[in-house]
């Protein structure tokens, strides 16, 4: 009897976006890479979408789209992050769905709820836009409607599923540990019929089908429980011929599904990416009567013919149903069994309160909306950019509306997105309430909170606070709930001196501060900043400054001052704005949040390295001609400190540069190793300008018409094969994965393949 497997992955990460700006801001945490969004994904997502395998040598003989052949959700937010930071390998999960649906009739992607909100807990209209939301982007993803659903948690309840089938949704996800009772599925539902499941002991060959009190159903597939443990927290990654042994001795008839994390590939496990291709490989080529498959083909193939009753409400990450999410049940993760979760249910108090306001505040101002309960879940489509802003407004904004009406609908839409962003469920799963998690939560919560006050609706910020008191941190210095929204969220609020600040300061980190009457611009995802400098005085510049929001058509003029700092001097600059009235405000660099003033950093340091790889070419040229080889006894070059301080360009030549001898190449080699300049962040620099002119020449060669192809691959290997004598494991996984996606057509290429690790 042919076997079938199901392997699932799970790739969420938390909304991270800085609601004011619409951007992630540098994470100290995730150092050296910028965001944990960035870090995860160079570690697990992408890896995932070019999986190396390779012979007993190490060179690669493929590379695998895993995502073509296991099931996968992604959440919504997280999609959108890669759509716009690292869109090749975003573009391989949906060509991966794409593909499989090509394969077996059905796509491997399952949408996600929007923002990973633990539903059982949440209201009936939140449920409804949660799921409505997360269909309308995967709608414009997929470009197909889901059939399955990822429950945040795997929390779910009657309610739940009720408004997922009503929607549309023909299956999720569960623990077979929320399994309560299973029967033959038939019209008789006697209570002597159903079977209690104890200890999640409970058939997780086949589907099930959950019956719903309105009448509908909705099926349910039960994970291999210890085996999807195993994966995500036994090491079974480290040994892609164990990890298949596993597979195939817990693989009985039916289905095996195992569901994991995403970042388990890579981020948990190093090469775990390599193990999983590896594990698929054996099953693509049908090895002990396994063929892979996806829920949804399964399904399809294999009807229900039981039905299931589960626990209520449940989750597969508590064991008290959903309470991790509201009490200190006892269940939490972060590594300090001592501490208490007492704070979760203040700050679940907080929120609905934030919640409740938002949506009634909502509903008073209806008259802006045709239908506000559409409008809200029609949303989904403005957030999934699927729907022109002009043509949304015309179906579902009443006629006739003024420009500050129409800004008002707009504001009140944000203001929601905003409120439900604050219940993702990482801001309870860990131990303590002043981590990142528990922080964003209420940073989301304060902007609905600003907004609802500025939509003419109560100030309610006092009232939240007053809530947060009742939560005390773990950590003495953090004291309560309340100073930990006033210490760590209220400096996140962004003003218009803030704003025009930070505007201020990426001009002059680019080396671009504008010169009198002449407009610049500084663009975030959520507003856009209009400089434009009128006068200069003793080096102070004064002008106007408009800050557009992304539902603003145009923003009110500010006036400004502000001396540009000098060298060493940024933290003492300020900004001064004038308001309408008369009244000053002022707002120093300090002043601003940690990781804001980190992002003026960072891009200070970008444009510096960017400038400086720019020089590389002609440093580099100068190089090889000033470059004396050795005399008898030497091993340095006099005031050998100047040519220390040039190494990158003196490593540039030597890769680049056909002309050296032999001799002078083995000694400049061996200047630069001795140096130590090519480790760290020296080695950043020279792989950085290797990969860069590597993909220069893939894209050159490649070209139909390109002339000499043969001597530019030729060219270009010679150039790999330098640099691995200065470089021995050069990092040119992103040249490979280019190289795959454009084949080995010549000899030249064949050539350049091999030089980077392809065995040809």
């Amino acid at each position: 009897m042919s076997r079938q497997l199901c392997i699932h992955g799970h790739f969420y990460q938390p909304p991270r976006e800085d609601p004011w700006m619409g951007e992630i801001f540098p994470e100290d945490s995730a150092a050296p890479s910028l965001n944990w969004n960035q870090r995860i994904t160079r570690e697990s997502y992408a890896p995932l979408a070019w999986a190396r395998r390779t012979d007993s040598g190490g060179c690669i003989t493929d590379i695998l789209n895993c995502y073509e052949w296991i099931s996968f959700n992604a959440g919504p937010t997280l999609l959108g992050w890669m759509e716009r930071n690292d869109y090749p390998t975003y573009q391989r999960m949906v060509d991966a769905d794409r593909v499989s649906i090509a394969r077996w009739g059905h796509g491997n992607a399952m949408a996600q709820v929007y923002h990973h909100t633990i539903l059982p807990l949440a209201s009936a209209q939140d449920k409804k836009l949660e799921i409505a939301w997360a269909r309308a982007d995967f709608r414009a993803r997929f470009g197909r409607e889901p059939e399955g659903m990822w429950l945040a948690e795997c929390a779910a309840d009657t309610a739940t599923l009720e408004e997922l089938a009503r929607q549309g949704i023909l299956f999720t996800i569960l623990s077979p540990h929320q399994a309560a009772a299973v029967a033959e599925s038939g019209p008789d539902d006697r209570q002597e019929h159903w079977q209690p499941v104890r200890g999640g002991e409970i058939d997780i060959s086949e589907p099930y089908n959950i019956e719903l009190p309105s009448g509908r159903s909705i099926a349910v597939f039960f994970y291999n429980g210890p085996l999807s443990q195993a994966v995500a927290f036994e090491r079974l990654l480290q040994d892609g011929e164990n990890f298949w042994l596993k597979l195939s001795g817990a693989a009985n008839g039916g289905l095996l599904t195992v569901c994991t994390d995403g970042e388990t590939y890579g981020h948990h496990f190093t090469f775990g990416e390599m193990a999983l291709a590896y594990t698929l490989g054996q099953a693509i080529s049908g090895r002990d009567n396994m063929r892979l498959t996806n829920y949804a083909t399964y399904l399809t193939q294999n009807p229900p013919t039981r039905k299931v009753r589960l626990h209520e409400p449940s989750a597969w990450s508590c064991a008290h149903g959903v309470e991790r999410w509201r009490s200190n049940c006892g269940c939490t993760d972060g590594g300090h069994p001592q501490w208490n979760q007492e704070w979760r249910t203040p700050l679940r108090e907080a929120l609905n309160m934030m919640k409740k306001a938002v949506d009634a505040h909502t509903t008073a101002e209806a008259a802006l909306f045709k239908d506000s309960a559409t409008a809200l879940e029609k949303y989904g489509e403005i957030l999934a950019g699927s729907v022109p802003r002009e043509a949304f407004a015309a179906d579902n904004f009443t006629p006739g509306l003024t420009p500050e009406a129409t800004k008002k609908a707009w504001q009140l839409l944000a203001m929601q997105e905003q409120a439900l962003a604050a219940f993702a469920s990482c801001a309870w799963f860990f131990d303590e309430i002043s981590r990142i998690e528990p922080v964003n939560s209420m940073t989301y919560a304060l902007r609905a909170l600003e907004i609802l006050k500025g939509t003419d609706g109560p100030t309610l910020e006092s009232d939240f606070a007053a809530i947060l008191e009742k939560a005390r941190s773990n950590k003495t210095e953090e004291g309560t709930g309340r100073t930990v929204f006033e210490n760590h969220v209220l400096p996140r609020r962004e003003t218009k001196a803030s704003i025009i600040l930070q505007a201020m300061l990426r001009l002059w980190a680019e080396k671009r501060l504008p010169c009198p009457n002449i407009k610049n611009t500084v663009q975030w995802r959520n507003l856009t900043v209009t400089i434009l400098p009128t006068d200069v005085v003793g080096g102070s510049l004064s002008g106007e400054a408009r800050i557009r929001w992304a539902n603003e058509p145009d923003g009110s003029p500010v006036e400004w001052e502000w001396m540009p700092p000098k060298a060493g001097t940024i933290h003492e600059t300020a900004i001064t704005i004038t308001g309408k009235d008369g009244s000053r405000q002022t707002l120093r660099y300090t002043e601003l949040p940690r990781n804001k003033r980190q992002a003026i950093a960072m891009r200070a340091m970008e444009v510096a390295n960017t400038q400086r790889l720019d020089a590389f070419e002609e440093d580099a040229a100068n190089a090889v001609a000033l470059f004396e080889p050795w005399v008898e006894a030497q091993h340095d070059q006099p005031m050998g400190h100047h040519w220390k301080a040039n190494a990158p360009a003196l490593a540039v030549a030597y890769m680049k540069h056909p002309g050296l001898s032999d001799n002078q190449r083995r000694q400049l080699a061996q200047f630069l190793t001795d140096s130590g300049l090519l480790i760290g962040g020296g080695r950043e620099v020279i792989t950085n300008w290797l990969t860069m002119r590597l993909l220069r020449f893939i894209e050159s060669a490649s070209e139909p018409d390109a002339k000499d192809a043969d001597r530019q691959w030729e060219r270009a290997a010679s150039i790999v094969e330098r640099a691995r004598t200065l470089l021995p494991h050069p990092d040119l996984w992103a040249v490979q994965n280019r190289m795959w996606e454009t084949g080995f057509r010549s000899a030249g290429a064949r050539r350049f393949a091999t030089a980077i690790g392809f065995r040809v």
